[in-house]
């Protein structure tokens, strides 16, 4: 599928120096072994050239690279490669898919996270690693975090939007292939190191980054090692001011202020063995490990309990104010390793690997809150502007020795998701009439398990025994640099951490909290599946089906907080999911097709659902796991069409149809069943049913018609346009009736796009892009059938900008900026003019040099 935006990717900041260097040599590589669509040959050649000159043809070639990988496949993919990665300031994988049709982030503090594939969120697709499925780190999700994936030693980024029977039948908006460099895919050696530095306007600080590449091979060319290290460390800033929604009739009942100053860092390595004998023997060991921390102070401001409940903009009203410190590190890690085989003999061929991936989300005692409380409350207080509110307030409101010591919470966490499997693959190619066939059939075992531990502490000021309570003592002789309005000064969490230090701790654990998190889930799948394509004259066709029976278990605590008492609960059960496909392509002409798909896909549900066991927090409260979820069912249509351009250009058109059985939310059960004498009965259901559609449009191509100077830009553009729909539903106790609503699936914009202008001349290469996406829903309210109580992000665009000079063949400059138009976050309830969370970041900018020895 050529729907894709593949030079409209970036290059994070871990990747700044490496990729480059890398980027022609596959170049190089590609051109000399890759069959030219078009058949000409003189193109291959400029692109060796090039390679060997100081001559950047990064944003053609790989657009060549993309368009090769998304002709050949058998399904519809959107396909980035390295020099997409490189070529532009994204700070990680999930910025650099974001770029692509149909695919957009989700971003915390600034920076890319989560993607979002066909309106899709993300616990809804898959993430693998060189074929091996990557387990989430965090306790409660199956969404991977690609912000812990650093592009610095990524090959390519691949999204597959239609599923073949041969692979894993787990995501209903696409699955993300990661794959890391090997040898075998350059001609020759590669060594590059990389070193530099990014400015966070915000605050004004500078942080390093490094890498380094390296690719060989050995023993007569049949063995080949590739590998890399990566590092990067980010300080940076935001400010926030949100309301969460706490609005009545235009009038305010609470507002926070807070300042982050986070530390980011990344570390990965990946280091592939691949030995070829033959041509028809292939062994291979690929393993990789990437670990991310964040390191976070947060200082805020909180007003609440406003005199009379609420106060209009301008007016003012007594109420309390809290000062408030939440300090906490976590780190993820990710690691996986896969070994395997691709063994070849007449017109068969075997394909077994055995992998293993690990995610863990470590975060060590934080503190969690520590509370202090204005002496009395402050009159006075108010504000001014609803989107952005203003804070206006008496001096005393900033005044530390206002503030006494309420309470100091604090918590750590450990989650862990381990996934192992073994699989194989066995196909035969044969004739058949005039066409060509191919047979193939396989099988996968997997085995996956999640763990969660958490332990919570919390003292009241009666605990502390005879040390101060006042906030002087705990904070700094600074000011917070706080620029949406005033906070006081900076509260000190090494001093925090002092006073708690000789705590006891016996009497602070909170059994509830300490408790109800913890949960052991097991899930084993045993999939097979049957394929066979054909090719003949102008029509390519696959069909094929693909089982998988699932096994799972469950083991948590269910939580009586009133009574003070713990019950272990296990539950199990198993399922088959049977799962057909049918694809096709039809050649009009040798650069134009035609592709259309029929599949079946499923996902589980998140594991914080599937979580058994009931916290009872009172006689008429409860929050309950459903272990009894259905998994989600999918089946999908898509219909498109696609045309190259030129050795390197190509357009595509792409309608597609989602309908989805068994959809998941948050309910309540209150008034009804087991559950009739309760106020709030909180759990997980399967909705009816949830339908996505949309369009995907992409061009891409460098402009070599247009006269001198013009005819060295490259321009690409591609957008979607999607809409979903799902039912949910809850129990009405004033009606005695299920009633329910249609909403948009959360994460899903109407309206996705993305513009990128390119120049490259000698050893000048330039781009410019802007990532484009709507509103979209966050999150439903406490009431699931009140719309006014959705959390909705509102539109965002990005503007980013990069340069690379060729100063030698050896030596290369890069010079990049992000975020040029200094976009926010913003997210609101029922109206726009309303702030439930207004964020800023600032620009960051990052000046780098590589250097390649060979």
């Amino acid at each position: 599928m050529k729907t894709t935006a593949s030079h409209l990717s970036t290059h994070p900041r871990l990747n700044a120096l490496t990729l480059g260097v890398l980027a022609m040599l596959a170049g190089t590589a590609a051109a000399q072994t890759a069959v030219p669509l078009d058949g000409a040959n003189g193109a291959n050649a400029a692109l060796v050239t090039a390679a060997n000159s100081v001559v950047i043809a990064g944003q053609r070639s790989s657009l060549r690279n993309a368009i090769a990988a998304q002709e050949k496949a058998d399904n519809i993919v959107s396909v980035i490669s390295s020099d997409d990665i490189g070529g532009l300031p994204d700070k990680n994988a999930a910025e650099a898919l974001a770029r692509l049709p149909g695919v957009s982030v989700q971003r915390d503090q600034g920076e890319g996270r989560y993607v979002s594939v066909r309106g899709l969120g993300p616990d809804l697709n898959a993430v693998t690693i060189n074929g091996a499925l990557v387990p989430s780190p965090e306790a409660g999700r199956r969404a991977v975090a690609l912000d812990v994936l650093p592009a610095g030693l990524i090959r390519s980024l691949e999204v597959s939007k239609t599923l073949t029977p041969d692979q894993d039948a787990n995501s209903l908006g696409g699955t993300v292939e990661v794959k890391t460099l090997s040898a075998f895919d350059l001609p020759g050696k590669l060594l590059s190191g990389s070193i530099g530095a990014s400015r966070d306007q915000n605050i004004g600080k500078t942080s390093p980054n490094a890498s380094v590449l390296f690719a060989d091979r050995f023993m007569e060319g049949k063995l080949g090692v590739a590998g890399g290290i990566s590092f990067e460390k980010r300080e940076f800033g935001s400010d926030n001011v949100e309301t969460g929604g706490a609005w009545d009739n235009g009038k305010l009942t609470g507002l926070e202020l807070r300042d982050y100053l986070p530390t980011r860092e990344r570390r990965a390595a990946a280091i592939n063995l691949d030995y070829h004998l033959d041509e028809h023997s292939k062994y291979y060991v690929r393993s990789f490990i990437s670990d991310f921390s964040d390191d976070e102070v947060r200082d805020r401001l909180t007003i609440s309990n406003v005199a009379g409940g609420s106060v209009a903009e301008g007016a003012t009203a007594t109420a309390r104010g809290e000062r408030r410190l939440r300090q906490r590190k976590y780190t993820q890690t990710i690691s996986s390793v896969v070994a395997g085989t691709e063994l070849k003999w007449d017109r068969w061929k075997l394909e077994a690997s055995a992998g293993t991936s690990r995610a863990s989300d470590d975060a060590p005692e934080s503190i969690n809150d520590a509370r202090f409380r204005g002496a009395s409350n402050f009159a006075g207080v108010g504000f001014t502007g609803t989107d952005i509110p203003r804070l206006t307030g008496p001096e005393s409101l900033y005044d530390a020795s206002k503030y006494k010591l309420n309470s100091i919470a604090l918590k750590q966490s450990d989650a862990t998701d381990k996934e192992h499997h073994i699989r194989f693959d066995l196909g035969r190619k044969y004739d058949l009439g005039e066409g060509t066939g191919k047979f193939k059939f396989g099988a996968k075992l997997s085995r996956r398990e999640k763990d969660n531990n958490t332990e919570a502490w919390s003292y009241s000021s009666s605990q502390i025994g005879g040390a101060s309570t006042a906030l002087t003592s705990y904070v700094t002789g600074d000011q917070l640099d706080f620029k949406l309005g005033r906070i006081g000064n900076a509260i000190n969490p090494g001093a925090i951490r002092q006073l708690v230090a000789g705590l006891n701790r016996a009497n602070a654990r909170v059994l509830v909290d300490s408790s109800v998190d913890d949960y052991n889930l097991h899930e084993d799948i045993d999939a097979a599946y049957l394929q066979h394509s054909y090719d003949i004259d102008s029509w390519h066709l696959l069909a094929g089906v693909r089982a998988e029976h699932t096994r799972f278990k469950a083991s948590g605590t269910s939580v009586n907080e009133e009574e003070k008492t713990f019950t272990p609960v296990e539950r199990q059960r198993s399922y088959t999911n049977w799962l057909p496909t049918l694809q096709a392509r039809y050649d009009l002409d040798g650069k134009t097709s035609l592709r259309g798909a029929w599949t079946h896909s499923v996902v589980r549900a998140n594991f914080d659902q599937l979580k058994p066991g009931i916290s009872q927090s009172s006689d008429t409260e409860a929050t309950i796991g459903n272990p009894d979820l259905a998994p989600l069912k999918s089946t999908n249509f898509d219909l498109g069409i696609e045309r190259v351009l030129g050795d390197d250009g190509a357009v595509s058109a792409y309608v597609f149809h989602k309908d989805i059985k068994n959809f998941t939310y948050t309910t309540n059960l209150a008034g009804s069943g087991a559950w009739a004498g309760y106020t709030s009965a909180i759990t997980y259901a399967n909705g009816d049913k949830a339908s996505v559609k949309g369009l995907e449009l992409s061009y891409n191509q460098p402009l070599r018609m247009l006269p001198a100077p013009f005819n060295n830009l490259v321009f690409g553009a591609n957008g979607s346009l999607t809409r979903s729909r799902a039912n949910v539903a809850r129990y009405d106790q004033d009606a005695g009736a299920m009633r329910s609503r249609s909403i948009h699936l959360p994460g899903q914009s109407n309206r996705v796009m993305n513009l990128m202008l390119g120049y490259e001349q000698g050893p000048l290469s330039t781009r410019i892009a802007v990532n484009y996406k709507s509103p979209y829903l966050l999150e439903m309210g406490d009431d699931i059938l009140d719309g006014s109580g959705d959390r909705i992000v509102d539109s965002q665009k990005q503007v980013d900008f990069s340069l690379s000079y060729q100063l030698t063949r050896q030596v290369q400059l890069n010079m990049e900026a992000a975020n040029l138009n200094n976009e926010k976050y913003y997210t609101y309830l029922g109206s726009k003019a309303y702030n439930a969370q207004y964020e800023q970041y600032g620009r960051t900018y990052k000046l780098s040099l590589k250097v390649s020895l060979f």
